[in-house]
């Protein structure tokens, strides 16, 4: 049973899929043990202490990135850290961090990577950027993460149609709802169980 830390910066409607597929079955060969988020009060750290995880936060804002780098890796090495799930985590990790737990940390992007991704996609952004160029398809992408912004081997991703009448915010609703709480609890399963 691998061990499981989700890192969150928001509401944490991704987390909220993750506890739901355990609670189903979903993830079996997984057990979410702690749930770090970068900002105090968040709506996230109400979930998952409503569903008795662990909780604790973590700033880099106030500890600067070799600081935030180095008490991260320190906590996931203190809880015994399998793998690693971004599930919002609006900041950028890197240094000692993604070199002690390279192939152990997972992301969801709203998008399907080539698009859409990188630097200052994230959010709404990236919901409006799909269609201010019209296109058609969009969706959500689960991959591995590295040094380089949403540019780790995909694992996972489901494409989502766009309505004409789409704006960002309904857009981004489906695709969480259609592409990523679906396809993030399949591939914590997969990596999990070493099916990657």
């Amino acid at each position: 049973m691998k061990r499981i830390a989700v890192l969150v910066s928001g509401g944490g409607t991704n987390l909220q899929a993750l506890i739901d597929a355990e609670k189903s079955g979903v993830i079996k060969s997984g057990k979410i043990v702690a749930v770090v988020s970068n900002k105090p009060g968040v709506f996230a750290l109400t979930r998952a202490q409503n569903a008795g995880i662990e909780t604790a936060v973590i700033s880099k804002k106030e500890l600067g990135a070799e600081g935030f780098d180095k008490a991260l890796t320190e906590y996931m090495k203190a809880k015994n850290i399998d793998l690693v799930v971004l599930a919002g985590f609006l900041v950028i990790l890197g240094g000692e961090f993604l070199n002690e737990y390279k192939d152990s940390i997972i992301n969801v992007h709203p998008s399907l990577i080539p698009s859409f991704c990188g630097d200052g996609f994230y959010g709404l952004k990236v919901h409006e950027a799909a269609l201010n160029y019209g296109v058609k398809v969009t969706g959500a992408t689960v991959h591995f993460v590295n040094e380089i912004t949403d540019g780790g081997k995909i694992i996972l991703q489901k494409a989502v149609y766009i309505n004409p009448d789409d704006t960002p915010e309904t857009l981004q609703k489906r695709v969480m709802q259609e592409a990523e709480w679906i396809i993030l609890p399949q591939a914590v399963e997969m990596v999990c169980s070493g099916n990657v």
